[in-house]
């Protein structure tokens, strides 16, 4: 598994990403609401790894403190292949936001690891430049699920919210880390 660094949304913006996974799942479609675990919340991914050692969290403090930035979550995005895609909203790029993802890759650099210890790179679809900021709603869906998806939902609007948290997933234990930071 993977260990991933996240931004999390305000109160607000994360209810209404909550609903539209709702509203897939009450369709019968796949949807992020089916994972009903307390540590899954819409986020936006800003570094993942094959591991992040647990001293990233306290040289991650400086982007906490950067917090809360405004985000606007916008038009819908795919990826994947096209019997296996994942629905997102796309996150505007905005100034803020690629300046807290620069930071946040440049001070996790020398935290980035595999188990045994050994030096690893961000993942290259986090990496500055091939980096694409989204929220999932969906993942593993068919081409006729993704029509479906795209009608039920109305995704012609905007979400406007905030980053307001910072935390460190762990994939192999299932855990998260909230990171220390002025909206904490």
């Amino acid at each position: 598994m993977v260990h991933s660094l996240e931004l999390l949304l305000d109160e607000a913006s994360d209810q209404q990403v909550r609903d539209e996974w709702d509203t897939l799942a009450a369709a019968g479609l796949p949807s992020q609401s089916a994972h009903r675990a307390p540590s899954n919340r819409p986020h936006i991914t800003l570094a993942a790894a094959g591991h992040i050692a647990g001293s990233a969290d306290a040289a991650l403090v400086p982007v906490g403190m950067r917090l809360p930035i405004p985000v606007l979550l916008g038009a819908p995005i795919l990826f994947g292949r096209p019997d296996h895609l994942t629905l997102a909203r796309l996150v505007v790029p905005s100034t803020d936001l690629l300046s807290v993802h620069a930071q946040t890759l440049r001070l996790a650099a020398d935290h980035l690891g595999d188990e045994s210890g050994g030096g690893a790179t961000p993942m290259p679809h986090s990496l500055a430049g091939r980096w694409t900021p989204h929220v999932t709603l969906a993942r593993r869906l068919t081409p006729d699920e993704l029509t479906r998806a795209l009608a039920v939902l109305d995704t012609r609007g905007t979400i406007e919210g905030r980053a307001v948290g910072l935390r460190h997933w762990d994939g192999n234990a299932k855990t998260e880390s909230m990171l220390a930071g002025r909206a904490c």
